[in-house]
């Protein structure tokens, strides 16, 4: 009897699967409504984050502390949520205007309170997107204090002991006053033992964690991670992440998406520019705007430089006075700036560029177009956003359709094939995890951009880039799915425009749309993940190349 073919999965599909399971088990959490991260009800959320083994947590399936994926967690959660055992995911439901201080995380643009001492609470204006992010960030911070747990906690008996290390991190961390420097090293000795890494490992990664209230942060950190662990086994002290109702009853009802747009519509009518053809552009703040107007104000010695070097002063920190100066002169030559008020978390500029090149429009000045430039989305935010801007807008009794002529969605992504500020340019966005693809004729080709090296292919737009690991990115990279990156809006505006365009007839069918990102890192290169830090100033001449190109097309239509 010939034995059966049993069929061995491969990593690329154990990954898939794990990511599957990820979403499943969330949407079910948020439904249910609470869970405890470490309990039964957060087993199949961990189990699966462990098969998976995400690039950007690291070593988060090693016995050691995964530091460099604690760097990036942490920059991205609220000041403080280490300390709490209660997190409380909510709707707006009006904290702004309570006397509680938002504290906003360095790299995500979030409003989160502490509410008191064990208690915070996060605001989700993004949607789903913003959910999964937080809860997977969650729940890699806890599984790394449960590592810290079993390496410094041990049971005699009926008793629970803490050992040496532990108790001198303890006292190090809870000092009032400031530690010197031997105290500090000394410390970071004791934590180096249970944190499965070398002390000059350890040594070097502590200035990352550094607050500006807070310069000994780490040990801090170390601490409350490790006693939220603790307390977790020795008292059952539970942590718990909770689901407001008013959040869970308004998730994807587009409450901050129609909010942003109506306002963005009331300004055009306002400024009679609804009658003018209108370019949407998602991008950043200050491409588009130093575009068409730095020259006008750097120092003549920057000037006199090659153009890159003019945007590269704009984008360091310490030229804080120089970015000022180029938006007041903006503001007075054909720029509106609406800073968010919806907790979309996305301003907007509006370009008049009858005003902004009246020596190309001033005769002209009603034909001469308005440039929409909204920042970036976060994931399913995107589809949300877009379909709320390209819907008519209502006035007085009076319908108005937007002219949209061109939309162009610049962005950073991951690249597969190549490395850091090198150039994509999609021919179709995948979504991950559904049947859904979006092919689209790109107004951007690779032989734009001469300047850089640039890709063209599929890009897969992901549920979230912190659930990536090399399996899976290898087997879409090298399959016949041609894919060159991962970002995680390009499918969502694709599906809002595509509906505009082809469905509800709300703009043209023919609008022209761009597409093009630059690498912020290779997920397939170690030490060139997200995690490894950012870009410095290497995204500068691929953000701006994309920029000029895009100027470039809509100007001359």
């Amino acid at each position: 009897m010939k034995p059966h073919h049993v069929h061995t999965r491969t990593r690329a599909q154990e990954s898939s699967n794990a990511i599957e399971r990820i979403y499943i088990t969330m949407r079910h959490l948020f439904n249910r409504g609470f869970y405890k991260p470490m309990g039964v009800s957060g087993a199949a959320l961990r189990e699966a984050l462990l098969t998976l083994r995400p690039e950007i947590y690291g070593s988060i399936a090693e016995e050691k502390i995964e530091l460099q994926g604690l760097v990036y967690v942490m920059d991205r959660l609220p000041y403080g949520i280490e300390e709490c055992q209660f997190v409380n995911l909510t709707s707006d439901e009006g904290y702004a205007k309570s006397q509680v201080k938002p504290i906003i995380p360095p790299k995500r643009r979030r409003h989160c309170y502490r509410i008191d001492e064990q208690q915070m609470n996060i605001v989700i204006t993004r949607g789903r997107s913003e959910i999964y992010d937080i809860l997977t960030h969650l729940t890699f911070l806890y599984i790394e204090s449960h590592k810290i747990m079993n390496r410094v906690l041990s049971k005699r008996g009926d008793q629970w002991v803490l050992n040496r290390d532990w108790e001198k991190l303890a006292e190090a961390a809870l000092k009032k006053d400031p530690l010197s420097a031997t105290q500090k090293e000394v410390a970071l000795m004791h934590a180096a033992n249970f944190l499965g890494r070398a002390f000059e490992e350890v040594q070097a990664i502590y200035p990352q964690f550094a607050h500006a209230k807070d310069p000994d942060r780490f040990l801090r950190l170390v601490y409350f991670l490790g006693k939220g662990a603790i307390d977790e086994i020795t008292t059952e002290a539970a942590r718990e992440i909770t689901f407001s109702p008013v959040l869970r009853e308004r998730l994807g009802h587009h409450i901050h998406g129609e909010r942003w747009a109506i306002r963005i519509k009331e300004e055009l009518f306002a400024q009679n520019q609804l009658t003018r053809p209108i370019h949407i552009i998602s991008a950043n703040m200050h491409s588009v705007m130093n575009t068409l107007f730095a020259e006008k104000t750097l120092p003549k010695a920057i000037r006199d430089q090659p153009r890159y070097n003019g945007y590269e002063y704009l984008s360091q920190t310490k030229n804080q006075a120089a970015r000022s100066k180029v938006q007041d002169y903006a503001q007075k030559n054909g720029m509106t700036y609406l800073a968010d008020t919806s907790q979309a978390n996305i301003d907007v500029q509006i370009f008049d560029m009858s005003q902004v090149l009246p020596e190309k429009y001033g005769e002209n000045p009603s034909e001469a177009p308005i440039l929409v430039v909204m920042d970036y989305a976060f994931g399913e935010q995107a589809y949300e956003t877009m379909d709320e801007l390209l819907k008519p807008f209502t006035k007085d009794g009076k319908t108005h359709y937007i002219p949209v002529e061109s939309i162009s969605i610049m962005g950073k992504a991951g690249i597969l094939e190549g490395g850091k500020g090198d150039i994509m340019i999609p021919k179709s966005h995948i979504f991950e995890g559904t049947a859904d693809n979006y092919p689209f004729k790109n107004k951007l080709k690779t032989k734009h951009f001469t300047e850089a090296k640039a890709y063209s292919g599929a890009m897969i737009t992901v549920l979230g880039t912190s659930l990536q690991n090399k399996d899976i990115l290898s087997f879409f990279h090298k399959s016949s799915w041609d894919v060159i990156g991962l970002e995680m809006e390009g499918a969502h505006y694709q599906k809002a425009i595509q509906a505009a365009a082809k469905i509800r007839g709300s703009i043209s069918p023919t609008v022209s749309v761009r597409y093009a990102y630059y690498a912020s890192d290779n997920p397939l290169e170690t030490g060139s993940t997200l995690a490894s830090g950012g870009l410095g100033t290497t995204g500068v001449r691929p953000t701006y190349l994309i920029t000029e190109k895009i100027m470039e097309q809509i100007l001359t239509t």
